[in-house]
């Protein structure tokens, strides 16, 4: 068996492991970077989700480096699209104009972007990418883990990776079980966490539902793919809190639960330019088609697109039939969510109603060459939540509630490592739960939720650190968890330069002060200005 060394091993490339990896670098490290799927970038790229970010995100509230990956995207399209005179002139650029995001874009973008922001270092030789491989197994001494054993994808062959500091940036903290840390899953009980949204018991596998995302288009002729063969069960599907059948465009507000009526326009005569996706004022999804589109035809030369495209991350293709780990049945969870995400494309293409009294639209073309998938929809299924270690501090639903905190804004961490902001946003869950959506105050990320309570070089990267099942649903957007994977291996890197371990660093004021100097000089915000949350 191979057998490879660095400074430190990150598992996973989605925005946490890249950040991770991008902050160790930048700091002088050598990185080794594993990834399961075929592009960089997580929920950006493999799961197809373009960015969920709050309403200043323009201004302030994400880190120097987010806002290179942001600022990069936008370059990318002005130097290689050819947009319309007046999407170029746009200085808050909007390539899908779609209303979940002021940045909504064609995944591949992103993955050109982030391959350039990590492209000197791997010409260095500092960082080494293993693509595609997992992990599949550890070997631990003590409270350290020694080593992670990867296995590549396609049966390449295995590995095994050394490093003083391991980091988890899984999309669910494969490491945690694999090393033997503490975690948990799913709700925790009211009476653990104290959280006015917890229910009396904890429920470890009750968990929000995944969903495999497809982008389309409309364009003349029949596309319809062939009939799923669970078509008939899906298409009879009804969650009890749904007021439909889950293959409608009927289903509960996740602010209000009240059963509301989404429309679908595909192609619409809207002006691109005017849009200003803002969650505070609107959340967007009204309009299927122009919610999560990722390229808007008229911000293009006439003749460049022929349609708009748009992601289909819609509330028919959440998958709450049970959960995608630590179940005997995982796999086939997976291979349901997919077959679900099939059944709702036939469904759209065939029986969807239309406003002109007809049913169908069988001019829905499947863009698989867009998102990458051999099937056709996403490479990766959108994970909303992971294994959670069980951390030094764990962030509950009254530390940032807006209805619980009021104009006191979220609770002040001293150790605190970033910033973020989104509502309290859970999708229902794989326990028959509906939506549970809190208005949120902006916060901080505490350094105690990124440490393990007993493990002294496994750090967490992404959604993996110590939410709750509650506060994950503010804490798991691709600002936050880029933030989060950042601070964990700028944490990584500063314990390598002082020969201290990672809890030294929250006990001891000089650190912590040190380390939170490295992250400001690095552009990561540790306080919010004075604003209100939504």
């Amino acid at each position: 068996m191979r057998e490879i060394s660095a400074d430190a091993v990150v598992v996973g490339g989605g925005l946490g492991g890249v950040a991770a990896a991008l902050a160790l670098l930048r700091a002088g490290r050598t990185v080794v970077l594993t990834e399961e799927y075929d592009w960089l970038g997580g929920q950006l790229t493999s799961q197809a989700v373009p960015p969920d970010e709050h309403s200043w995100v323009e201004r302030f509230g994400i880190t120097a480096s987010y806002r290179a990956l942001r600022e990069g995207i936008r370059r990318y399209y002005r130097d290689h699209y050819p947009l319309t005179e007046g999407a170029r002139a746009w200085r808050e650029l909007n390539p899908g104009s779609g209303h979940v995001s002021r940045l909504c874009h064609e995944p591949r973008v992103a993955v050109a972007v982030i391959e350039a922001m990590l492209a000197p270092y791997r010409g260095s030789g500092r960082l080494r990418v293993l693509q595609p491989y997992r992990p599949v197994s550890a070997e631990v001494d003590g409270d350290r883990v020694t080593c992670v054993r990867l296995a590549h994808r396609d049966g390449g062959g295995e590995l095994t990776a050394h490093a003083p500091f391991v980091l988890d940036a899984t999309e669910t903290g494969e490491l945690l079980p694999l090393t033997g840390t503490e975690y948990v899953t799913g709700f925790e009980s009211q009476a653990e966490t104290g959280e006015p949204s917890a229910p009396p018991e904890a429920q470890p596998l009750n968990m929000q539902a995944v969903s495999v995302c497809f982008a389309v288009d409309h364009v003349d002729g029949d596309h319809t793919i062939d009939r799923p063969a669970s078509y008939g069960f899906w298409r009879e599907y009804q969650p009890p809190f749904w007021g439909d059948r889950l293959l409608s465009w009927r289903c509960p507000s996740p602010r209000t639960l009240e059963i509301t009526e989404r429309t679908f326009t595909p192609n619409p005569d809207d002006d691109t330019l005017a849009v200003r996706a803002d969650q505070r004022v609107n959340p967007g999804d009204g309009d299927l088609w122009t919610f999560r589109r990722i390229a808007a035809r008229r911000n293009f030369v006439p003749g460049a697109y022929a349609s708009d495209i748009t992601l289909v991350n819609w509330p028919m293709i959440d998958y709450l039939e049970g959960p995608v780990f630590d179940v005997p049945d995982a796999a086939e969870h997976l291979a349901g969510a997919r077959e679900l995400s099939k059944c709702v494309l036939y469904w759209l293409q065939t029986e969807a109603p239309r406003p002109d009294g007809g049913t169908g639209y069988p001019g829905l073309r499947l863009r698989g060459d867009v998102t990458g998938g051999a099937d056709g929809l996403a490479q990766a299924p959108y994970i909303r939540e992971s294994r959670r270690i069980r951390a030094l501090y764990t962030v509950v639903e009254q530390d940032l509630s807006l209805e619980v905190r009021g104009d006191k804004g979220a609770v002040a961490y001293p150790d605190s490592v970033g910033v973020g902001m989104y509502r309290i946003d859970l999708h229902p869950s794989t326990g028959g739960d509906n939506y549970i959506d809190v208005g949120c105050s902006p916060f901080q990320i505490p350094l105690g939720a990124l440490l393990p309570q007993r493990m002294t070089n496994l750090l967490p990267a992404g959604k993996n650190i110590g939410t709750t099942h509650i506060t994950n649903g503010a804490y798991r957007l691709h600002p936050v968890e880029w933030n989060i994977g950042e601070a964990a291996g700028a944490l990584a890197a500063f314990c390598l330069d002082n020969g201290v371990p990672p809890h030294a660093v929250r006990e001891r004021a000089g650190l912590l002060a040190d380390y939170q100097r490295r992250l400001t000089d690095d552009g990561v915000e540790l306080r919010w200005p004075d604003v209100t949350g939504y």
